[in-house]
């Protein structure tokens, strides 16, 4: 049988990844100003320098039931059964639409909800094409997914938490005393929700620095097989830093990956994490 393994855009992936690893994408959809585009359409500086040019931060939008319906026939015209999966569905419609379509296609499409977002997506859709290897079963294959749903660790630091301000995601008290005390807070997803987690202070190179060794410290039991450093945009010195802390883990796989428009339109610039499963389980 010959499996897909697809997703929303959120799952951060490059193309030469996507190839790889054979994975379909539908990228969802944003407002910049008066235009609607496609995740992918703009650069994320080009997302940026709108907004920081006085534009209104972009607002994202969830695919409807139409247009995963008509994704999922697209797909089957190539593959046997889909195993699909998408943003976490505490932050988005997106995984409902999905689930929604894909009654309509007689068990050949097995919908995710990730509970995670970027590169954590992509971990457990990476996982779930080295299982097509070897099974046949898309449900058996989901429910093996869905166990390690739960240990995927994904988190980021932020420079500046204007954007999560204007998105509703912290409070105009957190973003003045964060300003004033030029603080870089973490930002933790659990069971499928963002909230804060630790604050750090100083340039931005020597927090990523302590972020990374600290996520390292409290999720102590990765599976060592693969890691992502994903950022919606960094200096070298950032990217070197988290680097020479990773590096220390003996991870057999380090992808660095930019995260696209949907992402970076809530985080703003400068927003870095590492992200990996936190299981003990290194797969092959």
């Amino acid at each position: 049988m010959k499996i897909a393994i697809t997703s929303d855009s959120t799952i951060d992936l490059s193309k030469e990844l996507l190839q790889e690893f054979d994975i379909k994408i539908l990228p969802l959809q944003f407002i910049l100003g008066d235009n609607v585009y496609r995740d992918g359409d703009l650069t994320n500086e080009q997302i940026f320098e709108f907004v920081n040019n006085g534009g209104a931060l972009p607002k994202t939008s969830a695919e409807n039931s139409e247009g995963f319906k008509e994704f999922f026939i697209e797909i089957l015209k190539e593959y046997d059964a889909i195993i699909h999966f998408d943003i976490s569905s505490d932050i988005s419609s997106t995984y409902n639409n999905a689930r929604i379509a894909s009654l309509e296609f007689d068990g050949k499409v097995e919908v995710i909800d990730s509970k995670n977002l970027t590169t954590g997506i992509a971990l457990l859709a990476i996982y779930a094409r080295k299982l097509t290897k070897t099974e046949s079963d898309i449900k058996l294959i989901a429910e093996k997914v869905k166990e390690r749903i739960p240990y995927v660790q994904t988190s980021f630091v932020v420079e500046r938490l204007d954007y999560l301000h204007k998105g509703g995601r912290c409070s105009s008290v957190a973003l003045l005393g964060a300003n004033i005390l030029k603080i870089r807070p973490q930002i933790v997803l659990k069971d499928g929700k963002m909230g804060s987690g630790k604050k750090f202070r100083g340039p931005m190179p020597m927090v990523v620095s302590k972020y990374c060794s600290e996520t390292f410290v409290e999720f102590n039991n990765p599976d060592k097989s693969v890691i992502f450093i994903t950022y919606s945009s960094a200096t070298p010195e950032m990217i070197k830093a988290a680097y020479d802390v990773v590096n220390q883990q003996g991870f057999k796989t380090v992808y660095e990956t930019k995260a696209g428009g949907i992402v970076s339109s809530h985080c703003g610039e400068n927003t870095l994490g590492i992200i990996y499963i936190n299981d003990g389980k290194t797969e092959e």
